[in-house]
């Protein structure tokens, strides 16, 4: 059964989908299969790999019936990775998808049908908390929360922790927090270092790695690749991700030996 990891934040602008997608590809060169499920309505995955508005079917479409699920997945050149991208969608029919994906039981079946393809399953939500949101953490089993490492960044961070514990309370009792990951990260810049130090001291779950504020990204974006498939010298941002694909493994191995689903082994004898 593939791991459900969803990638949600308070507010948008906290390099959410950047995330999603570097750590996407870093699961896979790993060896690890993967698919990106876009869950955005502004097909944030697509926008990032400078994809046309109207260039990918994908969700939108499953949903209306108009291809299968296996029609709408996209392989990318990657070995191992996928991605459902959003489709083509009408900014005016936003509000269809958002009732479509909340709808009892329609993301839980799509990512049902998955589970047995993939390894990690990877949901890119919107910004905020709202129903797609909502749904997506209903439907996940970990929740990684990107926070920008600014003020707002931090006065935000104690809504979407609530609606965490809402849902784990109320709708999903195996969602588990898989951990808070700085964004935009300045440690030379007194403002980013202090949020920082709010973060360590008063949040357990906040992970060693972090992401730095750099150019790179711009870059990235501008040229519609992942980090580490830029031409030149590799960034070294993209090893940042390597190292988060590594840190999510862990926890996820630890959090899951938490629940009893951890590896087993045979009874042995020393003597």
């Amino acid at each position: 059964m593939a791991h459900r990891i969803v990638v949600a934040s308070q507010k948008g602008g906290s390099g959410k989908t950047t995330v999603c997608l570097n750590l996407a590809v870093a699961l896979a060169e790993g060896g690890r299969r993967t698919l990106v499920v876009d869950l955005d309505p502004q097909g944030g995955i697509g926008l990032s790999l400078a994809r046309g508005e109207t260039e990918w079917a994908g969700l939108a479409e499953h949903l209306m019936g108009q291809v299968t699920l296996e029609q709408a997945l996209f392989k990318t050149k990657l070995p191992g990775l996928s991605l459902l991208p959003r489709g083509r969608l009408d900014p005016v029919d936003v509000p269809e998808l958002a009732g479509a994906l909340s709808s009892p039981g329609v993301l839980d079946g799509i990512l049902e049908a998955l589970d047995g393809k993939f390894e990690y399953l990877l949901l890119d939500t919107p910004g905020g908390v709202g129903t797609i949101a909502r749904a997506a953490l209903a439907s996940g089993e970990f929740a990684l929360v990107p926070v920008p490492a600014e003020p707002l960044g931090l006065r935000s961070l104690s809504q979407v922790m609530r609606v965490l514990e809402h849902v784990q309370a109320n709708e999903n009792p195996r969602l588990k927090l898989l951990g808070i990951l700085p964004t935009m990260v300045e440690l030379t810049k007194k403002v980013s270092l202090d949020v920082m130090e709010h973060l360590w001291s008063g949040f357990s779950a906040v992970l060693d790695t972090a992401i730095p504020r750099a150019e790179i990204f711009a870059r990235a974006s501008q040229e519609g690749l992942p980090l580490s498939f830029l031409g030149g010298h590799p960034p070294p941002e993209a090893r940042r991700f390597a190292l988060l694909a590594a840190e999510v493994e862990a926890r996820v191995r630890q959090l899951s030996r938490q629940e009893g689903e951890g590896d087993e082994q045979p009874r042995r004898e020393l003597v």
